[in-house]
């Protein structure tokens, strides 16, 4: 199980060239990827992207590519005589315009920007792509590893949160049966207190027992926390995304317990609910961070 939040970096030198790529990622339910590219290597945006997406299911992804020449081979120097030119006729003319006087040298015209710059073969993004997905790979290996690592801390963090669940629903089950037990004495002293003088056994009030049982019967909603429980146990354990599962089996549980929070008609368990949703609301907040 992975989180969504992770850094990893690749480098790679290769063909007189040294790339490096740096990823970032944090929590999106969809797969948001953004990619920073140098103008020379804009067509490679497609290939970095699939390479991404073959690796990472979930979350905002940022990709910053850049490159230098490591030996700058090919590099020179060039020098824009027209221009020079042109700066040097505007420095003469306005010299004669404002009758101002002062030397003019030859390093007051090559420092007038755009004279000379340096002037650097293309690049050919094809030819280079091997370095640049060298060091993608290598920066998303560091980024999975980190994902992978915080992926244990939340998978142990939810193991301690669902146990604490399933001894609360535990609980629940052990007290649902004393409240119909409560709910038929009740109904007997009332009926006692109104004077009227009816057997134990007597059929209207058996069924109104019976009736009572069966509308505060909780029995398949407990059944079905622990079928989610042991579900979410199971995705725990995965190397694959898991984030969405959990995400829906958190949603259902959260149904479960609304259900016997209406039903249940006893405090104890109204306030073992409460605590219960409680703690699902931190399982909640917590999967939002998984892969």
């Amino acid at each position: 199980m992975r989180s969504m939040t992770g850094y990893g970096r690749g480098e790679c030198a290769r063909d007189g060239f040294k790339f490096t790529v740096e990823l970032n990622s944090v929590n999106r339910k969809q797969s948001d990827i953004s990619i920073n590219l140098p103008k020379e290597l804009v067509e490679l945006e497609p290939r970095i992207r699939d390479e991404i997406n073959a690796k990472l299911s979930r979350g905002r992804i940022n990709a910053v590519v850049a490159y230098h020449r490591s030996g700058a081979p090919g590099s020179q120097v060039e020098l824009d005589e027209p221009l020079a030119l042109a700066y040097l006729q505007a420095i003469r003319k306005l010299q004669k315009k404002t009758k101002l006087r002062g030397p003019v040298t030859l390093e007051t015209v090559l420092r007038a920007p755009g004279v000379l710059k340096l002037a650097e073969s293309s690049v050919n993004a094809e030819a280079v792509w091997p370095g640049v997905e060298t060091a993608l790979q290598r920066a998303l290996a560091q980024l999975v590893k980190m994902r992978e690592k915080e992926g244990r801390h939340l998978a142990g963090d939810l193991t301690a949160r669902l146990q604490v669940m399933t001894a609360g629903v535990e609980r629940i089950r052990q007290a649902a049966p004393e409240t119909v037990k409560r709910y038929r004495e009740q109904l007997h002293a009332r009926v006692k207190e109104a004077g009227v003088h009816v057997p134990v056994d007597d059929e209207r009030l058996m069924k109104e027992v019976v009736f009572f049982a069966d509308r505060c019967d909780i029995t398949e909603e407990l059944t079905r926390l622990e079928s989610h429980f042991q579900q979410f146990r199971d995705c725990l354990q995965s190397s694959e995304p898991v984030g969405r599962t959990l995400d829906f089996l958190s949603q259902e549980m959260n149904r479960e317990l609304n259900t016997i929070g209406s039903k249940a008609n006893a405090v104890e368990i109204s306030q073992e609910v409460v605590r219960l949703k409680a703690e699902l609301e931190k399982i909640r907040e917590q999967v939002q961070n998984i892969e």
